[in-house]
């Protein structure tokens, strides 16, 4: 049935959220410049990227937050644009900056959400009742929002997120401001809701990623540069890597070295980095793995009387990929 049902309306089979070609503008800066990809049914996604990417902005869209200037998204076979409300049913969202009653307790702040979302007083007790367990809050029910630490007020957040039951879980930098134990507590947490939602979880902690997702998607400056599992991402930059040279120089011009370093076979790239102290000058390559051409750069500084100072490989672990990918160099 949801094959059939993923033809009909165009997505994927097994996608559960279905984005093509999304745009938004604000007035003449572009944060979403088309990105496409894909959530499939029960898994947990990484939506990475540095800060400006436009993370918030694609979560935004997909709860009906702020409209998009382009695109089509589907979720769960409905068109978000045509139908927002139902879709809003399909989903929980935790933002950002988890927007709490600060005056209320716990467990009317809950009551409160759940009446809202149309529910009885009686299903408000039973839901409230069970996700207090899952989420940890039992102990907090009677206690007052604003009194809380940041990591109980993420799990209220949470348990309000989820008192609809919904198919899908939105969280947006859920683990921001919390300290080590409040962050594996989180992590665990997401982990266990893995089971049974399908759940987007945009952060820019490398470490909660590979502890947490099944699949990653990194947007840098309203584009999408890698999509797939850590293991696909981190296999097709296998055949790359990227040096860090370190060069005194001998007349201090450090164009000259980038032009004559980027004709050695094997290397990508070549830009300048940074100077630390003047004529020291450290450049960055992206070579080929299958051509060791640090004896070349050794022997271009013997020649042109430059003194190697630095040479080392950047390993191209998560980390490395990722400031490889969203680097502005």
């Amino acid at each position: 049935m949801a094959h059939k049902d993923a033809q009909r309306d165009g997505t994927s089979a097994g996608a559960v959220i279905q984005i093509r070609d999304l745009q938004k503008s604000y007035g003449d800066f572009q944060a979403l410049k088309g990105i496409s990809f894909e959530v499939r049914r029960g898994e947990i996604l990484g939506l990475l990227g540095p800060n400006g990417a436009g993370k918030s902005t694609t979560m935004k869209i997909l709860t009906s937050f702020i409209s998009a200037s382009s695109g089509s998204v589907t979720v769960d076979g409905l068109d978000l644009f045509r139908e927002p409300i139902e879709t809003r049913r399909r989903i929980g969202y935790l933002p950002e900056s988890t927007a709490l009653y600060t005056d209320m307790v716990v467990y009317d702040y809950l009551v409160y959400c759940g009446e809202m979302r149309g529910f009885t007083r009686k299903e408000c007790d039973e839901r409230i009742a069970k996700l207090a367990r899952r989420v940890g809050i039992v102990e907090k029910l009677s206690a007052s929002i604003g009194t809380l630490s940041k990591g109980y007020k993420q799990r209220v957040g949470l348990a309000q997120a989820l008192l609809h039951n919904p198919p899908i879980v939105i969280l947006d930098e859920p683990t921001s401001g919390l300290d080590p134990n409040q962050i594996v507590e989180i992590r665990e947490l997401i982990k266990e809701l893995g089971k049974d939602h399908t759940v987007i979880l945009s952060t820019h902690i490398l470490p909660e990623v590979r502890q947490t997702c099944d699949r990653i998607v990194i947007i840098h400056r309203g584009n999408v540069v890698a999509d797939g599992t850590i293991e696909e991402i981190e296999g097709k930059m296998a055949d790359e890597h990227e040096l860090i040279v370190g060069l005194q120089l001998a007349d201090g011009d450090g164009e000259k070295a980038r032009t004559a370093l980027a004709a050695i076979a094997g290397v990508r790239k070549a830009v300048i980095g940074y100077q630390v102290h003047a004529p020291v000058t450290h450049l960055h390559f992206t070579v080929s793995a299958s051509r060791d051409v640090r004896p070349d750069i050794a022997r271009y500084a013997s020649e042109a009387g430059h003194t190697v100072i630095e040479l080392r490989r950047k390993s191209m672990d998560l980390e490395g990929i990722f400031q490889h990918l969203t680097s502005d160099r």
